[in-house]
């Protein structure tokens, strides 16, 4: 399986030679202030499946504590992946193009979810992180 995925400008494209894995919303302030949105939406790579294909002296990154961070398009801003202690660690759903083949499993810190935001009966919710 193949993916591709690239920012909203399209100065940055990348590929994905493998199914992703563990998808999920984070509710928490964080990721809807890094993601301009209710929620983020990302899923996991397969360590060694991801592949910068053009602009990846554009990428701006931004690390938090504990090694955890994001890197984004420096033109568009668009949020692309996530990566941990310097390696893609996961991308950020909306930027892949096409069908991801993957559903988002688990929606969590939803106890400190926007209160703007109504999250549909019969999800998978957690108040914090999973258990």
């Amino acid at each position: 399986m193949s993916l591709s995925g690239g920012c909203f400008c399209g100065k940055i494209t990348y590929e994905i030679n493998g199914a992703l894995r563990d998808a999920r919303s984070c509710h928490c302030s964080r990721c809807r202030k890094a993601f301009s949105a209710q929620a983020s939406a990302y899923a996991e790579v397969v360590p060694g499946t991801f592949k910068w294909l053009s602009g990846e002296n554009l990428l701006t990154s931004y690390e938090s504590k504990q090694g955890f961070g994001l890197q984004f398009c420096s033109c568009c801003g668009s949020t692309l992946c996530g990566i941990y202690q310097g390696k893609i660690h996961g991308v950020t759903l909306g930027c892949v193009d096409g069908d991801p083949k993957v559903e988002i499993g688990q929606h969590i810190f939803v106890g400190s979810k926007a209160a703007w935001e109504k999250i549909p009966e019969g999800i998978t919710q957690f108040q914090e992180g999973p258990s």
